[in-house]
């Protein structure tokens, strides 16, 4: 393995959204060397935000125009690489580690990945990450949300599905990999939906099936009958809404842990509870991912810290005691129009905290 490399390919990924952290044990760098060939490696480092024809990157990168072209289709179709239809065809572009790469391995969990991102995981260096942007968000289901006049298009998941026109879905990785390794839940795995651009990559390379936009519909309530978490991207022009459990999902065991989970999570809702209205029965206790709910004497107590807006109390309490209340603008963050805007500012925030040099395309 050439190191240097795999280096300059970890630390370009370093500066994309999500970060790569380093490993104290080089596990990183025989991660990268697993799923990149030197070829690969060498050519993904000219990659950036933007979306670019083959000539243009091949132009960065030295080297000729067809072998370039093929390279990248390769790389899309291991998704390494993020590929999108223009007007002169095939546009390629940098993918983060998350959600990025990782997320498109689905179709390719070896022994050999999982082993090496496992001994990644367990061997990153402890550092402190940037407070940036998130890349995803929450929302309630749809079960759970009253009519509500001044709520905005991008905060209701029916909305964001009827402003689609292409449609796809994929297995859920995070549930998959813990399946594999003899963990695990019982809920469904083909339930990880793509939108417009990121549904015909997924399609195109073979990790996705198109789907109808009923068919999104059906997956949604499939979703909220087995208690999932609906995280889409933080992007109004939705990119993918993956359907989350508490037990599988890395973000949400990540935030179950934390002590307030509601300062960590980008949302425009909160569950609010009307005491004199609680019937007491204890339907929406295990419904909370986060544990905000516990029974009391003679109502449920609700954390308002843990609650992190995902609605599935409110969807499941049978006497409307629990409902989803929009957060006062001043408590709300703005959301970007496209996943490729946030991706945008997330790196310059990364850069800004962390000292490095902007990703190329950032400042666009």
């Amino acid at each position: 393995m050439d190191e240097t490399l795999y280096e300059a390919l970890a630390a370009h990924l370093d500066r994309l959204p999500g970060g790569f952290a380093p490993s104290r044990t080089g596990a990183h760098l025989r991660l990268l060397a697993y799923l990149f060939t030197p070829e690969e490696a060498a050519l993904a480092v000219h990659l950036t935000l933007e979306p670019d024809a083959p000539a243009a990157i091949a132009a960065r990168a030295g080297l000729p125009p067809g072998e370039v072209a093929l390279r990248l289709e390769e790389m899309a179709r291991k998704g390494l690489t993020l590929s999108s239809e223009g007007p002169e065809g095939l546009r390629y572009q940098a993918l983060p580690w998350i959600v990025g790469i990782y997320e498109m391995q689905q179709n390719r969990l070896s022994t050999g990945f999982r082993r090496r991102v496992y001994s990644y995981w367990g061997s990153i260096e402890p550092r402190a990450e940037p407070d940036t942007l998130p890349q995803m968000r929450t929302i309630p289901v749809g079960e759970a949300i009253a009519f509500q006049p001044e709520a905005m298009a991008y905060q209701q998941v029916g909305a964001l599905v009827e402003a689609q026109t292409y449609f796809a879905v994929q297995p859920c990785i995070c549930r998959r990999m813990a399946r594999l390794n003899g963990r695990g839940c019982d809920a469904p795995e083909e339930v990880c939906l793509a939108f417009g651009d990121w549904a015909r990559y997924a399609v195109r390379t073979g990790r996705a099936r198109e789907i109808t936009r009923e068919e999104v519909l059906d997956i949604l309530e499939l979703a909220r009958a087995a208690n999932l978490v609906l995280q889409p991207s933080n992007s109004r022009d939705v990119a993918f809404i993956c359907c989350c459990c508490s037990c599988c999902c890395g973000i949400l065991s990540d935030l179950r842990r934390a002590p307030r989970p509601a300062e960590a999570v980008t949302n425009d809702y909160a569950a609010v509870l009307a005491p004199d209205l609680c019937a007491n029965c204890g339907s929406c206790l295990e419904r909370c991912p986060m544990g905000a709910l516990a029974p009391g004497e003679e109502h449920v107590l609700l954390d308002a810290d843990r609650c992190i807006g995902c609605g599935l109390c409110a969807a499941a309490c049978p006497t409307g005691a629990l409902q989803m209340a929009l957060k006062p603008e001043e408590r709300r963050r703005p959301v970007p129009e496209t996943l490729a805007e946030a991706w945008q500012i997330i790196a310059r925030e990364r850069a800004r905290e962390r000292g490095l040099a902007a990703q190329a395309g950032a400042d666009a």
